[in-house]
């Protein structure tokens, strides 16, 4: 094994990075990069695996991170929010730090810079696999896998693989988007890794895909997604909380028995809210934990820790 990669300037649980330590840690980046690319395998092989999915909890708290992959880098009213790759390490460095969180969510290009920085240690890590559909664009159904493979994710040693499936009753393209779906989720399964399937129905709205977020259509696309593969014994879902009908997140949940977390979305005006909703929801059988990235990595308030506290204490 080659020379071990420093980790200059590592982030103090809680605290916002000094631009000092934020400049070490991007040196420590792109020498790796830049001399020894290699030494981000050797990271790979060196993290310490969970010993569960889930934590002490017996829930997943993942923080998600791999919308720019797909060219969405808004939060909040700032629509380029995520555009500053420093600053988003610096705020998943405070949120992997914080108690109670054991996974992480992302493409390569994050995870790896996670890995050199030795973030990942004992962390659930979601391998982001199809990023595709790049937001805004006229082929946005046609969600291509262009990030990580079955393959990549097992030699990686990591836990789980995530795909997004959008399903639109009038856009053609979304058949191929579903068979590579189901290839990946028994690809997946045959090396004993977790599918963490993300379905949605979806029109075109103006021109733009809108997610159709009625609890009728997430009970359809939850039908859906739990039916892809050759085997469904590795596949979770990953689930919005709907808020059409009080007792919708029971028929969500309802139409599966497979274990599903709600999924953060969009930073909400009311952050308050949408922790009492998913406090609600994570009371029900198969809701297993929160995946949530925006929401908590950019609060209104700026404060991180902050915020994930609030979210890991519902759980």
């Amino acid at each position: 094994m080659g020379e071990m990669i420093e980790h200059d300037h590592p982030v103090a649980a809680g605290q916002q990075a000094p631009d000092a330590d934020r400049d070490g840690r991007l040196r420590t980046i792109v020498r790796a990069r830049t001399g020894r690319p290699g030494a981000i395998a050797e990271a790979a092989a060196r993290r310490i695996r969970p010993d569960s999915l889930v934590g002490p909890s017996g829930k997943l708290m993942v923080i998600a991170a791999d919308h720019p992959a797909r060219g969405s880098l808004r939060a909040g009213s700032d629509a380029m929010a995520m555009a500053d790759r420093a600053d988003l390490l610096d705020r998943m460095l405070i949120a992997l730090s914080r108690p109670g969180v054991n996974g992480v969510l992302g493409t390569a290009d994050l995870l790896e810079d996670l890995l050199l920085l030795g973030a990942l240690d004992r962390k659930v890590v979601v391998g982001s696999m199809n990023r595709g559909g790049l937001a805004g664009t006229c082929f946005e159904i046609d969600d291509r896998f262009t990030g990580y493979n079955a393959e990549t994710i097992d030699r990686m040693g990591f836990e789980m693989g995530k795909m997004l499936l959008r399903i639109d009753p009038e856009d053609p393209a979304t058949v191929a988007t579903m068979e590579a779906c189901a290839t990946a989720v028994s690809q997946l399964a045959a090396r004993q890794r977790v599918a963490l399937v993300e379905p949605f129905i979806s029109h075109k709205v103006d021109g733009r895909v809108r997610n159709d977020l009625s609890t009728d259509a997430v009970v359809r696309s939850v039908a859906v997604a739990a039916g892809l593969g050759t085997t469904s014994a590795y596949t979770w879902l990953k689930l919005p909380v709907v808020d059409d009908d009080p007792e919708g997140m029971e028929r969500v949940l309802a139409a599966s028995t497979l274990p599903a977390v709600l999924l953060g979305g969009e930073v909400p005006d009311d952050p308050d809210a949408a922790f009492r909703q998913w406090e609600k929801v994570l009371r029900l059988p198969t809701a297993m934990g929160l995946v949530v990235g925006r929401t908590l990595l950019y609060p209104p308030d700026g404060d991180v820790a902050g915020a994930v506290d609030t979210a890991v204490s519902l759980l």
